[in-house]
């Protein structure tokens, strides 16, 4: 009778999680670093909400196309190679923007910025699923999903200072290029916990597919694209919330400008919270799609009280908070759900495709509700976000129909 390896140990795959997920939380940092200096920038270069939002946009049509091939380079060339570069293109784009002399510069360096961040989901669930033990990978996924969050959180507060206390946009952009250095010489020196060998397709075993014979075989998988829709959709929400969904909410419930913009920090932050309490809900994985509903219906809820209540200024961050934490309590869960539907030797071009959904999501958005701030449409803004979340929960109930748990006996073997 075979037995079970032994899980590494703790201190292997904290080291691994801590190194990936530091990465993780620049690009997710890198991500919020434009939006919040809306104001200066449009202010320099005479912009509209509609051309502020298609700098976002121009960012995550590069990362979603980039991402998709990315899954690919990441299977042939190894996690770490694309990951040193993907970092070393956003170092460059954040000089490049700091030091545009225009909009149209600034397009084709948000350009560059898309294509560095497209590795980072590719690189970093290949690492995490081929390293870290299978009873920590619940708070694998949440240290993941955490760091990104804070990622947010901090970005805003950290240019928007930087912007307020100088009034230089663009110094707020060169320090953010000192920050990736710093982050990409700490990534090369604790390489070692990076290391992943050449995954081998496996012929029987997975629900999500018998074979992975050739490169593209995954497409074929009704959950590939289940799991692809669904990204798209939470990114609907997620686009507006990072861009225009605060303004949205001070102008419905006259919220300061100062204190507007602390609200997405708050989101943030306490979406972060919630994955840790997600993270420890991720045991069975027969319960993800129940517990991605429930989050995401606690979001919901909150999007449709700001969009249809009257709220004072000081209740509208505490909202935000509540928010936040149930679309972390999802996070985990969600991440699991890829997991469940990733054929063996296919992780990173599964993820790049899956997640490239999440790119489309945030390039349409930033235009969609830019527009609508343009046109004073605050409460629709709202009313979007509450309706992406609530289409959210069917679609997470379609990614688990859409993937089959493998044969006990096959398990077995």
């Amino acid at each position: 009778m075979a037995t079970l390896a032994a899980p590494a140990p703790l201190r292997h795959d904290a080291s691994t999680i801590g190194v990936v997920s530091i990465a993780h939380g620049l690009s997710h940092f890198c991500q919020l670093i434009v939006p919040p200096l809306f104001p200066w920038i449009g202010a320099s270069f005479g912009l509209s909400n509609t051309q502020l939002g298609l700098l976002m946009s121009v960012f995550f049509v590069v990362s979603c196309f980039g991402q998709a091939l990315a899954g690919f380079v990441v299977d042939r060339f190894g996690a770490a190679r694309v990951l040193y570069g993907g970092l070393a293109l956003l170092g460059l784009a954040a000089l490049g923007l700091g030091a545009s002399p225009s909009y149209a510069v600034m397009l084709v360096f948000m350009a560059v910025a898309g294509l560095g961040n497209c590795v980072f989901h590719p690189v970093d669930f290949s690492i995490l699923n081929a390293r870290v033990s299978a009873p920590r990978l619940g708070h694998a996924y949440a240290a993941h999903g955490i760091s990104g969050n804070l990622g947010w959180a901090l970005a805003p507060v950290f240019v928007v200072g930087i912007a307020h206390g100088t009034g230089s946009w663009r110094l707020a952009l060169f320090s953010v290029s000192g920050v990736i250095a710093a982050v990409l010489l700490g990534v090369w020196l604790f390489r070692t916990w990076l290391v992943v060998e050449s995954a081998r397709p496996a012929a029987v075993g997975h629900g999500a597919a018998a074979a992975t014979g050739g490169s593209f075989d995954f497409l074929r998988l009704p959950a590939v694209w289940s799991c692809f829709a669904f990204f798209l959709i939470f990114a609907l929400a997620l686009g507006s919330l990072q861009t225009f969904a605060p303004a949205a909410a001070g102008k419905l419930h006259d919220v300061p400008a100062a204190q507007v913009a602390v609200c997405l920090s708050i989101y943030m932050a306490s979406a972060a919270a919630g994955m840790v309490f997600g993270g420890f809900l991720v045991r069975d994985p027969r319960k993800s799609a129940l517990i991605v509903s429930i989050g995401f219906g606690i979001s919901a809820t909150v999007a449709l009280l700001i969009a249809l209540g009257d709220w004072p200024a000081l209740a509208v961050p505490a909202l935000f908070a509540v928010m936040g934490f149930g679309g972390g309590i999802a996070g985990p869960s969600r991440d699991l759900l890829v997991k469940q539907a990733t054929p063996p030797g296919a992780t990173g071009r599964v993820y790049g495709v899956v997640y490239s959904g999440l790119d489309v999501g945030m390039t349409i958005a930033p235009v969609i509700f830019g527009a609508l701030m343009d046109a004073g449409a605050y409460r629709e803004v709202w009313l979007g976000v509450a309706l992406a979340q609530l289409v959210l929960i069917a679609t997470a109930f379609n990614v688990k129909r859409s993937w089959r748990p493998a044969p006990a006996k096959t398990a077995a073997a």
